[in-house]
């Protein structure tokens, strides 16, 4: 898979959601460089961005076992943490089950927690704010993209759409993307496969996001017992281009919890050796 590589120190594996590319997720990286040391790894998902997808990219399953083998080959046993958007967040709800505690935390935006779209629980299609004028000079089909998911219009939050959004739209491979839309869901929740992940976690939902919704998100807060959940207003399925300061603020302060279970991990196996 194609990636990209930032900074050095503890790694932190992020996985952008379906049909975009990793520069959904770049809008993130200040923060990263803000709150310690962090070797930030941005993947392309099989089949968008610049990652390509042969005909066994068939289903999610297949998405998941494809960045499970990345994150072998690219982290070996080093203990790795995990921030996953949408459809990236049930990718990195598998990497949890499949790797244990060499996960040292988790960070979820939006994440799709219930597959199939008729049985999730959303709020109707809101928008809190018009920009007809905006919409008026733009082309029509990046009009239609914006405001297909825009809670809030206004010129700050189209540019970020933009330059967030609109790259890894406009190129994934609609073949592979068919094929694992045909079997979107994981053959076996993450969940059910671990009892309670015990490192820091991050549930972020939008309070207006019409596409996985935010009421799945805060039952699924009862598996990650160390998670902040929060449920952002004038939000939708972009909650961090929506709400980019509050989102900052909420990665922030795990990235800080990450960090100190990290350090009392290490003073505990230290106790140990002694």
């Amino acid at each position: 898979m194609h990636y990209v590589d930032y900074g050095s120190g503890t790694p932190i594996l992020i996985i952008h959601g379906f049909c975009v590319d990793h520069r959904l997720l770049l809008e993130l990286d200040p923060v990263f460089d803000a709150h310690g040391h962090w070797r930030r790894v941005y993947v392309d998902l099989p089949g968008m961005g610049q990652s390509t997808a042969g005909p066994e990219i068939d289903s999610a399953d297949a998405v998941a076992e494809a960045v499970v083998s990345f994150a072998r080959t690219t982290f070996a046993d080093e203990r790795f943490a995990v921030l996953g958007n949408s459809f990236g967040g049930m990718i990195a709800r598998h990497l949890v089950a499949e790797f244990g505690e060499q996960v040292l935390g988790l960070a979820l935006l939006c994440p799709v927690v219930v597959a199939d779209h008729g049985s999730r629980t959303v709020p109707a299609r809101t928008v809190l704010q018009t920009d007809p004028t905006l919409l008026a000079a733009l082309d029509p089909v990046d009009a239609a993209d914006y405001e297909a998911m825009a809670v809030v219009q206004s010129p700050e939050n189209w540019c970020r759409f933009r330059d967030a959004a609109l790259p890894g739209f406009r190129v994934f491979d609609q073949s592979a993307v068919q094929r694992i839309s045909s079997n979107y869901a994981l053959r076996a929740e993450p969940e059910d496969r671990f009892a309670n992940f015990q490192g820091p976690a991050l549930i972020l939902a939008g309070r207006q996001d019409h596409v996985v919704g935010y009421e799945d998100q805060l039952a699924l807060a009862g598996s990650y017992p160390q998670a902040t959940v929060a449920v952002l207003d004038r939000a939708g399925h972009n909650a961090h281009l929506d709400q980019p300061a509050l989102t900052a603020a909420l990665l922030g302060e795990w990235l800080e919890r990450v960090q100190e279970w990290k350090r009392e991990d290490q003073r505990a196996q230290t106790n140990r050796v002694h």
